[in-house]
């Protein structure tokens, strides 16, 4: 009987570690179903594409396009700098700041009233100090976006948004301008901004975000945003959040409605934070390949599935994949050749034991010349004896 309740017992927990073997690999979630006309969510950090729908299909972003115009600014200008406003940027259509005509403004401050307020007029006043006009700002951006930041499917005419029919983007664009534009501190610190006292020559009030995650809907962790409209783009939004383990980068374009561009955004946000997670491999990590070494020279990090194990190898040609359950790559890094940041275990075996050679070499040499030494001094001493 003991020996049934003993083989039963075994029975049991193979059957248990059978079954969790079986069980514990990862569910997908369940994607979220948009109204949006393109939608997309990426990880910051690691860039990495959680859920997208229509990403690369050329859209009319409206007035998102302030970022370029923001990032652009901050980068090739000087914050300090002194604008004085033209009459074209005075006479702007749209949101404004009311700017008057030779009003003297700081370069941050209209870049404040751009991304707070989403001021027109301060988006043609930053565009000709930078560039001297509107139509070479809408160049010297293009060339940026895509020279510098990598962006091919977006071509912007203004720096406001206002429609035009050739002022395209996509979502996935928006989202690789926003990651880059996020790395930036003074960015971050004016797409952050909820609220702002805004003293003009005709206008004195307090200048609130736009964007309602921000402030009157506040969501955990949303860290910066920017909305837009005109009746050719719908409603367009772009929202950037953290928490602990995950950074996320969120676009909806072409909503029909505002309520419906932040429940997208909304959805889409939990839906990244409730099931997906970044995690590292540390600086200095050894990985071998046959016989070869290989460290990593930084931080390697790579989103996936939260609670999901991930497979982590190296190649023969050196380089190293994270790939999911279901062996899709995650992220890779190529290494460099061997010589400048790996190195053979074989070469390291061979300088062993050329060091080890070298070593007993000259203590062998060293013993010869000891005792040649020692027969001298003896021969010496026996000598005087005789």
């Amino acid at each position: 009987m003991k020996k049934l309740v003993a083989v039963s017992t075994i029975l049991v927990m193979i059957h248990t570690l059978f079954a969790s073997a079986v069980f514990s690999k990862t569910i997908a979630p369940p994607l979220p179903v948009l109204s949006s006309e393109a939608a997309i969510v990426m990880e910051a950090t690691t860039g990495q594409v959680l859920y997208e729908k229509n990403a690369q299909s050329q859209m009319y972003p409206a007035s998102v396009t302030k970022i370029a115009t923001a990032i652009y600014a901050i980068e090739q200008g000087n914050l300090n700098d002194v604008v004085t406003v033209s009459q074209k940027a005075r006479s702007t259509e749209g949101t404004r700041v009311y700017l008057e005509e030779g009003e003297q403004v700081t370069l941050e401050k209209l870049l404040l009233g751009l991304l707070v307020n989403s001021g027109n007029d301060a988006g043609v006043a930053v565009a000709e100090h930078i560039s001297g006009s509107v139509e070479s700002f809408a160049s010297d951006v293009n060339l940026y976006l895509k020279d510098v930041i990598g962006l091919q499917d977006t071509n912007f005419e203004n720096p406001h948004g206002l429609f035009d029919p050739q002022h395209v983007t996509t979502a996935q664009d928006l989202a690789e301008l926003t990651r880059y534009a996020t790395k930036n501190e003074e960015f971050m610190k004016m797409f952050g901004t909820k609220e702002l006292p805004w003293n003009g020559e005709s206008w004195d009030t307090t200048l609130y975000t736009h964007h309602k995650l921000l402030r009157e809907k506040p969501y955990e962790g949303v860290t910066g945003g920017k909305n837009g409209f005109v009746p050719e783009a719908g409603v367009t939004l772009v929202t950037t959040a953290g928490r602990e383990n995950l950074d996320l980068i969120v676009v909806t374009l072409k909503s029909s409605s505002e309520a419906e561009a932040y429940s997208d955004t909304v959805q889409l946000l939990d839906f990244g934070f409730d099931n997906f997670e970044t995690s590292s491999i540390p600086t200095n990590s050894s990985f071998f390949a046959g016989e070869a070494e290989y460290v990593t020279p930084r931080e390697i990090a790579y989103t996936h599935q939260a609670d999901e194990q991930v497979a982590i190898d190296v190649t023969e040609d050196g380089k190293l994949r994270i790939t999911d359950q279901n062996g899709i790559l995650l992220s890779s890094y190529q290494f460099p050749v061997i010589g400048d940041a790996a190195q053979s275990r074989s070469s390291i075996h061979q300088d062993s034991r050329s060091f080890l050679e070298q070593v007993f070499s000259n203590a062998f040499y060293l013993l010869v010349i000891v005792g040649s030494m020692l027969s001298f001094l003896y021969y010496r001493v026996r000598k005087k004896r005789l």
